[in-house]
């Protein structure tokens, strides 16, 4: 049994996923000089709060239809029986509602059609394998990842600040979107085998290993590739680059065949790289 199993649960190795938008949507605020921080921190309040909650919302969910009993990834708090299903439940709403909250102070101060938004991020968040029929069973879940935790996060992020919409923080959410579809391919890359048996029809099971593996390495490098936009107008975006260095240990594993715990290995790789090209991009945008 995990020492922490409530920290385990909430999958801290994804966490990163929702921080890097709002580094990289605040270093396009900073480009266009109208940051202003403390909405940035609320922003990230939201981000962080929703990525939270639909970690524990997935642990429900699948937790009472029984398709998390055979895993290899992360302590599954409802299936290994840590907690109860209302416990991890009321967990992912309070989640969610802490990012309503700060959701509802940005909008106040950044206009009301946000709460739209933000209603369309929970409902998206728990229909991921919530509900009668969960959009993350059918193989959609990369597109609400790249959506949501690239587009809109960063998009989102500078706009609160900006109170505009320009083409630079859209450029720069793209490489954003793809770090983080990358991270949940290899995590359902790792699941193949489970999700299949349990009915679970991933992007990765429709695929089929081989395959999910040069997906992987696809949006490493369309990550990369993408880097490059920005920088035509912020040359020192190309900082970005340099956290793809970190990314070379887990694509050797995964072309390699990882699997298992090697598969848990090079998802927290990528999750420091993801954090690593924020940072950088975030720095390179705002110089």
């Amino acid at each position: 049994m995990p020492k922490h199993p409530w920290l385990a649960g909430a999958r801290p190795r994804t966490l990163p996923a929702s921080l890097v938008p709002v580094l990289v949507g605040t270093g396009a605020a900073v480009a266009y000089g109208h940051a202003i921080w403390w909405r940035a921190l609320l922003a990230g309040v939201v981000s962080l709060s929703l990525q939270v909650g639909v970690n524990y919302a997935n642990d429900y969910s699948d937790g009472v239809r029984g398709t998390d009993t055979a895993r290899v990834g992360p302590v599954r708090l409802v299936a290994s029986g840590l907690a109860s299903p209302g416990a991890v439940k009321g967990a992912s709403l309070l989640a969610f509602g802490t990012a309503g909250m700060a959701g509802l102070a940005l909008a106040a101060v950044a206009g009301w059609w946000l709460v739209a938004i933000g209603l369309a991020c929970v409902a998206a968040a728990w229909f991921y394998t919530g509900g009668p029929k969960p959009y993350g069973y059918a193989g959609l879940g990369e597109v609400f990842v790249f959506a949501f935790f690239g587009l809109v996060a960063t998009v989102g992020t500078a706009y609160v600040q900006t109170h505009s919409v320009t083409g630079l923080e859209v450029l720069a959410a793209l490489p954003v979107g793809l770090l983080a579809v990358a991270l949940l391919v290899v995590n359902n890359l790792r699941d193949i085998a489970g999700d299949a048996a349990a009915g679970k029809r991933t992007l990765a099971v429709r695929l089929g290993a081989r395959r999910t593996r040069w997906v992987y390495c696809g949006c490493v490098l369309g990550a990369g590739v993408l880097v490059v936009p920005p920088a035509l107008t912020r040359p020192w975006a190309l900082l970005g680059l340099a956290s793809l260095a970190l990314l070379w240990a887990p694509v050797r594993s995964v072309v390699g065949g990882a699997e298992g715990p090697s598969l848990v290995r090079a998802l927290g790789a990528t999750g420091r790289a993801q954090l690593a090209l924020g940072l950088l991009l975030a720095v390179g945008l705002a110089l």
